[in-house]
């Protein structure tokens, strides 16, 4: 049954029109921001861990204006998953660093985007779909029955889509060999063995060791990009798009984490309140450690 209430509540949301969305969204977040819960809770200990030059109201906030963000984030998944190319075109008003990546892809060596959670990425998989068939490595959802809503709606402009299985990882070396561009989200935790600790907003972080391979193998290059969401109900979104810091590709995998979060953590100062600060991101730590959530 409850597979069936979540494909519905996206079939609704993706009926609402986006200011709509964004409305309801604002307003589930408020709620789970003046309700004592542990999303909120999470949200605020991050903030606090890694912004503490931030006064105390300035924390707080930065936690209700990010707990509102991420509402919206939830409630325009359903319309962002059914987008026409036209309404996109509509909705993305503003680019910023374009020009470099199209200039690394036409080198013909491939290029690697990594996309954190700011933003809006969902809108970030359709803008890079739609100028450069990007495939995109995601993680199948616990509900297994959800996948196929999840990948239609990924796939929507053009985007491929590689689980994170071997063969997903396989495919996304035959599409950087072949010239083209992965997407990846790199600030989840990978678990006990595919992550080292490295340094996010200076506290140790379980991260990915997968992306610094790919572009050591590959040698594609590097981005970072994310999708701002524009204020107002109805502004639409801007693209921005940075090379990624020096060392990514080290052979060191320490030094290739840290130069990844280096540049995640340059693209949240950007624009924190946009940043998914409600998740987990130090649920691992290091052996000995005292737990953090």
């Amino acid at each position: 049954m409850k597979p069936r209430l979540v494909k519905g509540a996206f079939w609704l949301f993706s009926k609402l029109p986006l200011s709509a969305a964004h409305f309801f969204g604002a307003f589930f977040g408020y709620l789970v921001w003046f309700f004592p819960n542990k999303s909120r809770q999470v949200a605020s200990t991050n903030i606090a861990l890694c912004l503490p030059e931030l006064e105390a109201r300035a924390q707080h906030r930065l936690c209700r204006r990010a707990l509102l963000e991420t509402g919206k984030t939830l409630f325009e998944t359903g319309p962002l998953w059914h987008l026409n190319p036209e309404h996109f075109d509509r909705l993305m008003v503003d680019e910023q660093g374009r020009e470099a990546v199209d200039a690394a892809m036409a080198t013909g060596r491939g290029v690697i985007m990594i996309t954190p959670h700011l933003g809006s990425w969902e809108m970030g998989g359709h803008y890079c779909a739609r100028h450069w068939q990007i495939t995109n490595l995601y993680r199948p959802p616990r509900m297994r029955a959800l996948e196929e809503l999840i990948v239609a709606g990924r796939t929507r402009l053009g985007a491929g889509v590689a689980p994170t299985t071997a063969q997903g990882i396989r495919l996304l070396y035959q599409r950087l060999r072949a010239g083209g561009m992965v997407g990846i989200l790199p600030d989840q935790d990978p678990g006990d063995s595919g992550g080292v600790f490295a340094p996010f907003f200076g506290i140790p972080a379980n991260t990915m060791l997968l992306l610094g391979r790919l572009a050591r193998k590959t040698g594609a290059a590097v981005f970072l990009g994310y999708c701002e969401r524009l204020p107002g109900l109805a502004q639409g979104y801007r693209a921005y798009f940075t090379p990624a810091p020096a060392g990514i590709d080290d052979p060191d995998p320490v030094l290739a984490a840290s130069a990844l979060n280096r540049g995640v953590e340059q693209l949240v100062r950007m624009k924190p309140e946009q940043y998914q600060w409600g998740y987990r991101r130090f649920r691992t730590r290091p052996e000995g450690k005292q737990r953090i959530y």
